[in-house]
């Protein structure tokens, strides 16, 4: 009696959880589609910006150097000033350039009086040729000295230039407008000038106008030239595309310049090509060295727009949810562009008829029954350039 009590027992437990678990089953099954928001991407015409990551550089560089040798007689500078083109920065002990001068003027006297008397020689022996009291060699004798003492006139004359081209460049001025850095040079010590091994004395870097200088990949070679030969965007090798640049420290790009040079040759240890663009600099904010981040003018086209909430990520995919007229879920891989006006730039992989979802993602798993609900996709204050 007890074992069979036990089996009634067992079976009744049985049933009733049957029954408990039949009702929960069959309530899932007539549960509604879930919910979602969609709506169609925002298709608009922008102006495409690629961003590219550069330094600053001067247009102008130029080590200081003397071009004599002696010893430091002054400094016109402080270190880390504005200097201008043609500023005295450094003189250098004139005296022996001086007495230089001196001596090639007295040189140039002295072959001026052989040549003077030189050339009394041949007039007066001119008559006597004529009346033969001189032989013609004789006559072509004092002609030759002549035009030996003219030769060593213009020899004297070169040494003098030199001796004062020597003594000018015992004032060593600026070749250039910009900022100067330090000197490591101390006055009365001995400098070595020429061309060869002379002291560098300082640096100066120009600062206005500046240069930009950033590499671009291939890719970006090659779209930027397709554009060109379209027509939808001039090239940078021939016109001032627009650029702007913002520093370390900024969040905008405050800083607008003009492209002025494209290399002519792609490096092919790196994959990349040289760009250069030109900025004003009145305030000499901008320094030689210093980094930016630069967005380069890329071209105006019709873009399709989406909110980043919209996009999934699969490993290193990027997937969008649309759904189609049946009201299912159908999952889409996109490629991706920049932000304009608060929105997702979508290269491809999305046309503007798909309804994509923009609310309740979470909800919908792909080949799911949803519930769409009409959404709309707006953009924000327009970009600005």
């Amino acid at each position: 009696m007890k074992i069979l009590a036990l089996l009634l027992g067992f079976l009744s437990t049985v049933l009733l959880v049957g029954c408990n678990e039949e009702p929960s089953a069959t309530a899932k099954a007539n549960q509604p589609p879930p919910p979602v928001t969609v709506a169609k991407p925002l298709k608009k015409r922008i102006t495409e910006w690629d961003e590219l990551t550069g330094r600053f550089e001067a247009v102008e560089t130029v080590d200081v150097r003397a071009r004599v040798s002696g010893f430091l007689e002054s400094i016109h500078f402080r270190d880390g000033q504005i200097v201008k083109k043609g500023e005295l920065l450094f003189t250098i002990d004139k005296r022996p350039f001086e007495i230089s001068v001196e001596q090639a003027k007295a040189q140039v006297d002295q072959a001026q009086a052989q040549l003077d008397l030189a050339n009394s020689d041949v007039e007066r022996a001119r008559p006597l040729l004529e009346r033969r009291t001189i032989t013609g060699r004789e006559f072509e004798s004092r002609e030759a000295t002549a035009r030996g003492a003219l030769a060593s006139l213009s020899e004297a004359r070169a040494r003098l230039k030199n001796a004062e081209l020597n003594l000018e460049w015992t004032e060593v001025i600026s070749p250039i407008a910009g900022r100067i850095s330090d000197t490591p040079i101390d006055v009365g010590n001995l400098i070595s000038g020429g061309q060869n091994g002379a002291t560098v004395l300082t640096r100066i870097v120009s600062l206005d106008p500046i240069h930009f200088e950033f590499e671009g990949s291939e890719a970006d070679y090659l779209k930027y030239s397709r554009l060109a030969q379209s027509g939808q965007r001039p090239s940078s090798r021939d016109s001032a595309n627009p650029v702007a640049v913002r520093l370390i420290d900024e969040k905008d790009f405050d800083h607008h310049g003009q492209m002025d040079f494209v290399d002519n040759a792609i490096d092919p240890n790196s994959g990349t090509i040289k760009g250069r663009a030109i900025f004003e600099n009145e305030d000499t904010l901008l320094l030689p060295g210093m980094f930016g981040r630069m967005r380069l003018f890329g071209g105006d086209f019709d873009a399709i727009l989406i909110p980043d909430d919209a996009i999934a990520s699969d490993q290193a995919r990027r997937i969008v949810m649309t759904v189609t007229t049946e009201g299912k879920v159908a999952p889409k891989v996109v490629t991706l562009g920049p932000m304009v006006f608060g929105l997702r730039v979508v290269r491809s992989g999305l046309s503007h008829s798909d309804q994509i979802i923009i609310s309740g993602m979470q909800r919908a798993r792909p080949g799911q029954t949803v519930k769409p609900e009409p959404g709309e996709i707006k953009a924000e204050e327009p970009q600005t350039n």
